[in-house]
């Protein structure tokens, strides 16, 4: 039954993609730039790992029954949060990782995954909060940078938010996402300056790597179509596939918002939430973008006073 209600959902979804090309053409937008529905590749989405459920079992057993001290359970709790987290049970997830917390407060890590959480709830004031805790923990803690510096681009603070990008980025030039969350926010504040930036840093970042195609995409290298063609070089297997569809679709997603194609940017972000790449940073703020998207066409329709 789930599997027939995904492939309905998917189904929608692409149709959804095709209906929008369709107005982008009739609107004067360059068709032949948008993949058709026939080009769009497809993976089936990830299943629940049986390991991480039977994992979960054990725990929750072991926190229940066992002898044990309070950092110690402490710790379980954390563990079992993080496999919640990674099959998308994020309510479960933000109770373990608090009860960690209440049982021991140093816990970095705990702090890091409910700032996550808190950003993708949009309560932006308690997500800062958390990551500035972990830093003062773990000053350095290379992960917070990039989840806060992912807070502040949500929460409107694109300045703030750059310089996160900057020390996340020092840590490791050659790596593609960190150069392009970097552009992001940057695009937010100067658009030419940050596309100048990327196109100078990208030269770090070997050609050989899949996600150099995404930088080539935002420097206008390449088209969408001849973007959506390299996602299949070198896949291995579904889970290959199904990552890297997510990382693709998201993306894809944002460079339509760029373009200021919000129909089309909104269906690349339902595609890479198919995906069910859970523990992916493009899967959880697909969401985010699809929520944020949803608000402010809510507000532009409301009538004027």
């Amino acid at each position: 039954m789930h599997s027939v209600i995904k492939a309905i959902f998917l189904t929608i979804v692409l149709c959804s993609v095709l209906l929008t090309q369709g107005c982008a053409s009739s609107t004067g937008h360059n068709a032949s730039e948008t993949p058709s529905i026939n080009n769009l590749v497809i993976a089936e989405p990830l299943a629940v790992n049986f390991k991480s459920e039977v994992a979960i079992a054990r725990l929750t057993e072991v926190i229940n029954r066992a002898q044990i001290t309070d950092e110690q359970r402490a710790q379980l709790f954390y563990d079992r949060g993080v496999l919640y987290d990674s099959v998308g049970l994020r309510s479960l997830a933000r109770f373990d990782f608090s009860h960690a917390l209440k049982l021991k407060p140093d816990l970095t890590d705990a702090y890091n995954f409910l700032g996550i959480h808190y950003t993708q709830l949009q309560e932006f004031a308690q997500a800062y909060e958390k990551f500035d805790s972990a830093l003062e923990l773990t000053p350095g803690h290379e992960y917070a940078y990039l989840n806060r510096g992912i807070a502040l681009y949500y929460g409107s603070r694109p300045q703030l938010a750059s310089k996160d990008f900057q020390a996340f980025h020092q840590k490791q030039q050659d790596d593609p996402y960190r150069l392009l969350w970097l552009f992001l926010t940057e695009f937010e504040v100067d658009p030419i300056a940050a596309k100048y930036s990327l196109k100078q840093r990208a030269e770090l970042v070997d050609d050989r790597t899949w996600a150099k195609q995404v930088i080539k995409l935002y420097l206008g290298d390449i088209s969408q179509k001849e973007f959506v063609t390299t996602l299949t070089k070198n896949v291995r297997s579904n889970k290959e596939l199904t990552e890297r569809l997510c990382e693709a679709y998201f993306y894809l997603g944002k460079y339509n918002q760029i373009m200021g194609h919000g129909a089309s940017a909104a269906n690349f972000f339902k595609l890479a939430l198919s995906t069910n790449v859970y523990e992916f940073v493009e899967h959880r703020y697909a969401k985010l973008e699809l929520d944020l998207m949803r608000t402010q066409t809510a507000i532009n329709v409301q009538p004027k006073q």
